[in-house]
């Protein structure tokens, strides 16, 4: 039932995302089939709302996945370095391939995230005292060195522009043509569903997850790719959306509980449906102008961040 609803909800504001924009669009453009107004939909919205959905998805689950490796809530690829790490592995091929297509691009993003993954992981583990609130702040320095390497290449070699449109998620620039790397995030969703459980039970723990005669160590890859390679497509297609991968899989513990085979369809759903509304938010406010989403996503996800480590000192 909640799934339905969910599901309904996602409709709705895939639908309203279709009609919001500079250019007006109505219903009985489309049931008059105004070839101009259909080939604009069919251009930019329908694309746009389809990787909104996906990255949407894509992020939530990233989070759940970070979280349940780490066992803590507030970890997720914005405060792991993942985030970081794919845009360094972009300007990496900037820098030495500028001519790379959006393949090798991603190829590079994919390889910098998950090394970057397994090193938060090996520090992790190399933690004593995991304080709930102590990992996502090794994890946010651990990125801010990243992020501060990169900066420091882009200044250099002055190509700081052509690497802001990956430091602030935007899906202005999504056209059909230029978005279809991020359907690389559905084999890794897949894999993350059927997964479900082993990754609930690797959230108990090393020892726990082994006495049940689970492979510890191939389940933690299989989560470390699945995140490294929907975190790159969505980093390469629309750039870094902050936050996203912590608040909604906190909001939907919080409310359903930890069983991933019943709470991740509802993650999956309800993240999808906080990327759309940030994005028609964005293009509402200051209209006919827009807000890059990174912009409304760390809004509001800065302010739940904050709130749920209220709520858990």
């Amino acid at each position: 039932m909640r799934t339905l609803v969910l599901t309904l909800i996602l409709i709705v504001f895939s639908v309203i995302s279709l009609f919001v924009g500079v250019a007006d669009i109505t219903v009985a453009d489309i049931l008059q089939w105004d070839a101009e107004k259909m080939s604009l939909i069919t251009i930019s919205r329908i694309p746009r709302t389809v990787a909104l959905i996906l990255a949407g998805v894509g992020m939530s689950i990233s989070g759940v996945i970070m979280q349940q490796m780490t066992q803590n809530k507030f970890v997720s690829p914005t405060t792991a370095g993942t985030l970081e790490a794919a845009k360094m592995g972009l300007l990496i091929f900037l820098i030495f391939v500028p001519t790379a297509g959006s393949g090798l691009r991603m190829l590079s993003a994919f390889l910098f995230t998950f090394a970057a993954s397994l090193i938060f992981l090996g520090i992790v583990r190399k933690i004593r005292y995991r304080n709930v609130v102590f990992v996502p702040l090794v994890g946010l320095m651990f990125g801010g060195i990243i992020g501060s390497i990169s900066t420091f290449f882009a200044v250099r070699l002055n190509i700081v522009q052509d690497t802001n449109a990956w430091m602030m998620g935007d899906f202005s620039g999504i056209l059909q043509g230029r978005y279809e790397l991020i359907y690389l995030s559905l084999p890794a969703i897949a894999i993350t569903y059927l997964y479900a459980n082993k990754f609930t039970v690797i959230g108990m723990g090393e020892d726990f997850s082994r006495n049940l005669g689970l492979n510890y160590k191939a389940i933690m890859n299989v989560g470390l790719f699945c995140v490294s390679l929907t975190v790159s497509s969505v980093v390469i297609t629309a750039g870094a959306i902050p936050f996203l991968g912590l608040i909604v899989p906190n909001v939907v513990s919080l409310m359903f509980g930890d069983n991933l085979k019943k709470t991740l369809p509802l993650v999956a759903l309800s993240g999808a449906i906080f990327l759309l509304v940030c994005d028609i938010v964005g293009r509402i406010v200051i209209y006919p102008y827009e807000i890059p989403i990174g912009v409304t996503v760390s809004i509001i996800g800065a302010v739940i961040f904050l709130i749920l480590i209220l709520r858990k000192r």
